[in-house]
């Protein structure tokens, strides 16, 4: 029954990066890189960057044999290459949805420990005895597929904004939930078609 919930969760984030990697199919390497913002601190690059390695940091941990698994999303590998090179960030794309797709036949509710950091100097006692300063939190497979979405369409709405300024044209869905897509198509006469 659990294993039943997982696709449709599966299929968002598919879908989500779906979004994404037509954005990557179509980017200049110039202007993937080009500094954006008031503060030219911003760059496409950036947060496609850390969009995959937050589905990167999720799949390394269901791959793990450990029990119980814990992870940590601010332990990511900030690669370079993935935040200046959009073809290298399609390439990646692509496996993060081959390894989303592998995900299909586990539980929708299999056990993980989310491992957060909190404020600098706040000490929380773990159930082995030890002191850290971050807050284990429990949580499940199904819950972070939903936040990954969620994450990636944030960023991704951010990303649209950035192509404005860059004059880059992108799909009326892009960056929008897929919630909000489904809503559009319950109350609107104009069909979009799924995600992409």
């Amino acid at each position: 029954m659990s294993a039943s919930l997982i696709p449709p969760l599966i299929d968002e984030n598919v879908q989500t990066l779906n979004q994404l990697n037509q954005l990557l199919g179509s980017v200049s390497t110039q202007d993937y890189q080009r500094p954006l913002g008031a503060k030219a601190t911003q760059t496409l690059g950036k947060h496609v960057r850390h969009i995959i390695e937050h589905y990167q940091t999720l799949l390394d941990a269901c791959a793990e044999s450990s029990n119980p698994i814990t992870f940590d999303y601010e332990q990511r590998q900030r690669e370079m290459a993935l935040e200046t090179q959009p073809s290298g960030a399609r390439n990646r794309v692509e496996a993060l949805q081959a390894g989303l797709n592998a995900l299909a036949t586990l539980p929708y509710d299999r056990p993980l420990t989310l491992s957060y950091p909190v404020e600098i100097g706040v000490e929380i006692a773990v159930g082995t005895g030890e002191i850290n300063d971050a807050l284990p939190l429990p949580t499940s497979l199904g819950r972070e597929l939903a936040f990954l979405t969620s994450h990636s369409i944030h960023h991704m709405a951010l990303l649209s904004l950035l192509c404005e300024q860059l004059g880059i044209v992108l799909p009326t869905h892009f960056g929008v939930h897929p919630s909000t897509l489904r809503y559009w198509e319950q109350h609107t006469d104009i069909k979009l078609s799924k995600f992409g």
